[in-house]
């Protein structure tokens, strides 16, 4: 069994910045994909970055210059560094991985965290 935990969510002005964890623990054999989506009220869940092994970051254009995706896969944990915050930004972040234990493929949602960006 695999299981998510999110961390660094918070309160944030506008124009700081703020640092996401997401570690993976449990039965893991590889990780394939991690990234980062977020959902603010009454809108829909969009994705945010997502990272791959052996490929490059990718972002959608309303963080790209400002987020930063990372990984550490001694540690199975994805990072997103959130600089020059908006109140726009303000959401519940989810962290995403895609992988494979020994005996099948997982596809599995952290609990989210909590960001707020004031004016």
């Amino acid at each position: 069994q695999v299981q998510l935990v999110e961390s660094g969510g918070g309160l944030v002005q506008a124009g700081g910045s703020l640092r996401l964890s997401c570690a993976a623990s449990g039965s893991i054999f590889s990780i394939n994909t991690m990234g980062w989506y977020r959902q603010a009220p009454g809108k829909q869940r969009e994705w945010v970055a997502a990272i791959r092994s052996g490929f490059s970051p990718n972002y959608a254009d309303s963080v790209k210059g400002r987020f930063t995706i990372s990984r550490d896969n001694a540690k199975n944990t994805v990072y997103l560094q959130m600089n020059s915050l908006k109140p726009e930004d303000t959401a519940v972040y989810y962290c995403n991985t895609k992988g494979y234990t020994a005996r099948s493929e997982f596809d599995l949602w952290g609990q989210g965290t909590q960001v707020t960006v004031s004016s």
